[in-house]
């Protein structure tokens, strides 16, 4: 049986864009797009994970805002929960550390990308949100 993994990813909007990051070539689910964000450590909340996350991964500081989506993905690794939030840049400017590239997109061109399954729900929750804008 695959263990369940407790992730989160950070929808960070700025100017009407959206950061997409595009996964490695040695990550699991390689070149796909993804909200940047990591694991939950024991005894973080989901809120804590991600900003600390984003610290780590993109060398900026976020404001976690509202929750967009939860979603349940089997992969071949593991169960993976990802629980994504709207985020706003406080510090600094999002630099590549762990990804291949990042792109800012507004909410119409995220389907333009391939992103992993896990992610896809909370794109198309937020493509929705934009259209009834």
């Amino acid at each position: 049986m695959n263990k369940p993994i407790h992730v989160v990813g950070a929808v960070i909007v700025e100017n009407g864009k959206i950061l997409c990051a595009q996964r490695g070539d040695t990550q699991a689910q390689p070149y796909k797009w993804e909200f940047p964000g990591g694991k939950i450590e024991k005894g973080e909340t989901p809120q804590e994970a991600l900003k600390r996350e984003i610290q780590e991964e993109m060398n900026c500081k976020v404001e976690v805002g509202a929750l967009i989506e939860t979603t349940v993905h089997e992969y071949d690794f593991g169960i993976v929960h990802l629980t994504t939030f709207y985020c706003t840049l406080l510090a600094g400017q999002p630099t590549l550390t762990e990804h291949a590239a990042i792109r800012w997109l507004a909410a119409d061109e995220l389907g333009e990308l391939d992103w992993a399954a896990a992610d896809v729900p909370a794109v198309e929750k937020i493509q929705l949100q934009a259209l009834s804008n």
